[in-house]
């Protein structure tokens, strides 16, 4: 699986619908080695328009706009390749808490969802809803694991 994905955004022109755009994505960036985020697309209120996109630069982990969405492609390296090291009975040096409802589904590979009191592993097809917890990510796999993810505004 590329590490960049492509990017194909319809819209209507003259009444019909047609392909906007179809290429990679241009703001894929490697945060740390390995570690690449591509910010897809985002919206910037509620009803979301469909007429216009807001290109926010893609500085790795940017506040989600005020009732808007992230929709976010992850490729997550092996913690090694980090230079992560987790012991347990510790805090995951990558916890990090949001204040967005998020959608993430696992497309490749596999990757550890540390909580503060327990952990699980997840799987190519598997499911996660983030309701604005403190959690870190743990690839311990020798393997990139992907993931698709929506940011959702959960307000205040």
């Amino acid at each position: 699986m590329n590490t960049i994905p492509r990017r194909i955004v319809t819209g209507i022109k003259d009444g019909k619908s047609i392909i906007i755009e179809d290429q990679q994505v241009e703001n894929a960036v490697e945060h740390l080695p390995g570690l690449i985020i591509s910010d897809i697309w985002n919206t910037q209120k509620m009803p979301a328009s469909l007429d216009l996109e807001t290109r926010i630069p893609n500085i790795g982990f940017p506040q989600t706009p005020k009732n808007g969405t992230y929709f976010r492609y992850v490729v997550i390296p092996p913690d090694k390749d980090l230079g992560v090291e987790f012991k347990p009975g510790e805090p995951h040096p990558m916890m990090h808490q949001t204040d967005t409802l998020d959608y993430i589904i696992i497309l490749s590979g596999e990757l550890h969802l540390i909580m503060e009191e327990e952990e699980t592993i997840l799987r190519p097809g598997d499911i996660v809803i983030q309701r604005g917890t403190n959690h870190a990510w743990s690839n311990r796999s020798d393997k990139p694991c992907i993931q698709l993810a929506v940011l959702i505004d959960a307000g205040d």
